[in-house]
């Protein structure tokens, strides 16, 4: 064994036989990968979602059953507004820039999702979107005009035209500032 090198375990042959083998060879420097950041949740992430939540919590109840036919076609007009409305959504003068879509979730995620859309809604400056609800048990389909019915930025909401779901699906109109209103 080689005395001069504490830490080396293998006679000096060995390493001259290594040597030899990656002769010719070029030492390379690894440039092209980037090691991947562990994705952390910041303070305000969490903060917005419990906002979210919380929100979710105080607009839409399960106790409060407002007097709107969820059997036929869902048709509402917010008090004060223009009753006109209703008639230019399931004309489908509106053509909806977002579209949530329902399909598999409970009621406790689709009143989360519900605030998100009509928060996005606000955030982007988008009027009209559309809740893809689907028919199914009709838990979601009588519980989703419910909920929106309750939130205050809901100026109006009918039955989707075929194109957008039919009877699995309501356009809503959110309430936008004055300057920005009915860009759809």
């Amino acid at each position: 064994m080689n005395t001069d090198k504490p830490n080396s375990q293998l006679p000096d042959d060995d390493f001259a036989l290594f040597r030899e083998a990656i002769s010719g060879t070029s030492q390379f420097k690894q440039d092209t990968v980037q090691q991947a950041r562990r994705q952390t949740r910041f303070k305000g992430e969490v903060i917005a979602e419990q906002k979210k939540q919380h929100q979710a919590e105080f607009y839409f109840s399960d106790e409060y059953v407002p007097d709107i036919d969820t059997h036929g076609t869902v048709n509402y007009v917010r008090p004060g507004a223009d009753k006109y409305l209703a008639k230019q959504l399931r004309r489908g003068d509106y053509a909806p820039e977002l579209i949530l879509d329902m399909h598999g979730m409970n009621k406790e995620t689709a009143k989360d999702e519900l605030a998100a859309l009509i928060h996005a809604c606000k955030k982007q400056h988008v009027a009209c979107a559309c809740v893809v609800h689907g028919i199914g048990e009709r838990v979601l389909k009588h519980k989703v005009p419910q909920y929106l019915v309750q939130h205050p930025d809901i100026l109006a909401m009918h039955q989707a035209p075929l194109e957008y779901g039919g009877k699995g699906a309501v356009l809503i109109l959110v309430d936008l500032p004055q300057s920005m209103e009915f860009r759809c």
